[in-house]
Protein backbone atom coordinates (compact mmCIF):
# COMPACT_ATOMS: atom_id res chain seq x y z
CA UNK A 1 0.00 0.00 0.00
CA UNK A 2 1.45 3.37 -1.02
CA UNK A 3 0.37 6.42 1.21
CA UNK A 4 0.35 10.47 -0.55
CA UNK A 5 3.36 12.22 -0.76
CA UNK A 6 4.29 14.59 1.58
CA UNK A 7 4.74 18.42 1.50
CA UNK A 8 7.55 19.85 -0.34
CA UNK A 9 10.43 20.49 2.55
CA UNK A 10 13.48 22.74 2.82
CA UNK A 11 16.68 19.88 2.91
CA UNK A 12 18.32 20.40 6.27
CA UNK A 13 21.71 21.70 7.01
CA UNK A 14 23.67 20.10 9.74
CA UNK A 15 25.44 22.80 10.49
CA UNK A 16 22.61 24.76 11.57
CA UNK A 17 21.37 21.96 13.53
CA UNK A 18 18.41 20.85 11.59
CA UNK A 19 16.99 17.39 10.96
CA UNK A 20 15.65 15.50 8.06
CA UNK A 21 11.76 14.69 8.87
CA UNK A 22 10.78 11.31 7.15
CA UNK A 23 9.49 7.95 7.60
CA UNK A 24 11.67 5.60 9.29
CA UNK A 25 10.18 2.70 6.62
CA UNK A 26 9.90 1.91 3.35
CA UNK A 27 9.39 4.42 0.44
CA UNK A 28 9.75 6.76 -1.88
CA UNK A 29 11.58 10.04 -1.41
CA UNK A 30 12.81 12.99 -4.21
CA UNK A 31 15.24 15.47 -3.81
CA UNK A 32 15.52 18.62 -6.05
CA UNK A 33 17.22 21.76 -6.72
CA UNK A 34 14.61 24.30 -4.88
CA UNK A 35 14.97 27.51 -7.91
CA UNK A 36 14.89 25.18 -10.44
CA UNK A 37 13.11 22.63 -9.89
CA UNK A 38 15.24 19.87 -11.34
CA UNK A 39 15.68 16.07 -10.05
CA UNK A 40 18.50 15.81 -7.47
CA UNK A 41 17.66 12.02 -6.27
CA UNK A 42 15.43 9.76 -6.27
CA UNK A 43 14.95 6.70 -5.06
CA UNK A 44 12.82 3.50 -3.46
CA UNK A 45 14.12 2.62 -0.07
CA UNK A 46 13.98 0.66 3.01
CA UNK A 47 14.10 3.34 5.52
CA UNK A 48 13.28 6.78 3.50
CA UNK A 49 14.81 9.00 6.80
CA UNK A 50 18.21 6.90 6.64
CA UNK A 51 18.31 7.27 2.93
CA UNK A 52 17.64 10.88 3.30
CA UNK A 53 20.52 11.32 5.72
CA UNK A 54 22.55 9.51 3.97
CA UNK A 55 23.01 11.47 0.50
CA UNK A 56 25.63 13.30 -0.58
CA UNK A 57 24.58 17.21 -0.99
CA UNK A 58 27.31 19.79 -0.37
CA UNK A 59 29.66 19.75 -2.98
CA UNK A 60 33.60 19.45 -2.24
CA UNK A 61 36.48 22.17 -3.33
CA UNK A 62 38.89 21.09 -5.98
CA UNK A 63 41.19 22.21 -3.61
CA UNK A 64 41.25 19.66 -0.28
CA UNK A 65 42.35 22.48 1.92
CA UNK A 66 40.16 24.83 1.29
CA UNK A 67 36.49 25.17 2.85
CA UNK A 68 33.46 23.31 1.17
CA UNK A 69 31.45 25.04 -1.95
CA UNK A 70 28.36 26.69 -1.07
CA UNK A 71 25.73 23.40 -0.34
CA UNK A 72 22.98 23.76 -3.11
CA UNK A 73 19.41 25.04 -1.82
CA UNK A 74 17.09 21.64 -1.90
CA UNK A 75 14.12 20.63 -1.11
CA UNK A 76 12.37 17.30 -0.53
CA UNK A 77 9.37 15.18 -0.34
CA UNK A 78 8.67 11.71 0.90
CA UNK A 79 5.96 8.68 0.58
CA UNK A 80 5.52 5.86 2.66
CA UNK A 81 5.14 2.71 1.72
CA UNK A 82 3.74 -0.65 3.57
CA UNK A 83 7.26 -2.73 1.76
CA UNK A 84 10.14 -2.11 -0.52
CA UNK A 85 8.60 -3.92 -3.47
CA UNK A 86 5.70 -1.31 -3.02
CA UNK A 87 8.33 1.07 -2.95
CA UNK A 88 9.65 -0.34 -6.02
CA UNK A 89 6.62 -0.53 -8.25
CA UNK A 90 5.60 2.53 -7.21
CA UNK A 91 8.75 4.43 -8.17
CA UNK A 92 8.60 2.45 -11.60
CA UNK A 93 5.24 3.83 -12.33
CA UNK A 94 6.66 7.29 -11.54
CA UNK A 95 9.24 6.86 -13.65
CA UNK A 96 7.37 5.19 -16.54
CA UNK A 97 4.81 8.04 -16.78
CA UNK A 98 7.84 10.80 -16.53
CA UNK A 99 9.09 9.09 -19.08
CA UNK A 100 5.88 9.13 -21.26
CA UNK A 101 5.24 13.24 -20.53
CA UNK A 102 9.24 13.89 -21.84
CA UNK A 103 8.80 11.88 -24.98
CA UNK A 104 5.86 13.96 -25.62
CA UNK A 105 3.08 11.23 -25.56
CA UNK A 106 0.99 12.43 -23.07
Amino acid sequence: MISTWSEWKRYPRAERGENIEAPISPGIYEVRFAGTGALHSFGAVDNVAQALAMLTVSTKSWFGRREPAATPDLEYRTCATSSKADAKAAAERMIGRRETYMSGAA
